[in-house]
């Protein structure tokens, strides 16, 4: 991962994280629900900005890389809320094989 180790008191952030989960439905199917985990410390950087297409049309997607004290709860799958936005987890690593901090790639 190219994000660099934040500093003492690099982790200015408020973010929380989000589990995924089926719920049952009274029909028959599931639906799928965000279970809210924790609210941590991070710092959330965009990287970057790519046009991507979909069924109905253009869409931007943002994006960005979190960095938060390391955790081996965090999964691909998961997502953040940062300041209202959902930050889906593309990946999950150890950013210096130390355990100190995690980084993850989000879009």
């Amino acid at each position: 991962m190219s994000a660099e180790l934040p500093g003492i008191g690099g982790l200015t952030d408020r973010i929380q994280l989000q589990r995924r989960e089926l719920s049952p439905e009274a029909e028959g199917g599931q639906t799928e629900i965000f279970v809210p985990l924790w609210t941590l410390w991070a710092r959330v950087t965009a990287i970057g900005a790519r046009e991507a297409r979909s069924a109905d049309g253009r869409s931007v997607v943002l994006s960005h890389t979190v960095v938060l004290r390391h955790r081996n709860d965090v999964r691909p799958g998961d997502r953040f809320v940062y300041r209202g936005r959902h930050l889906s987890v593309v990946s999950a690593e150890d950013m210096s094989g130390r355990k100190r901090f995690l980084g993850c790639r989000c879009v």
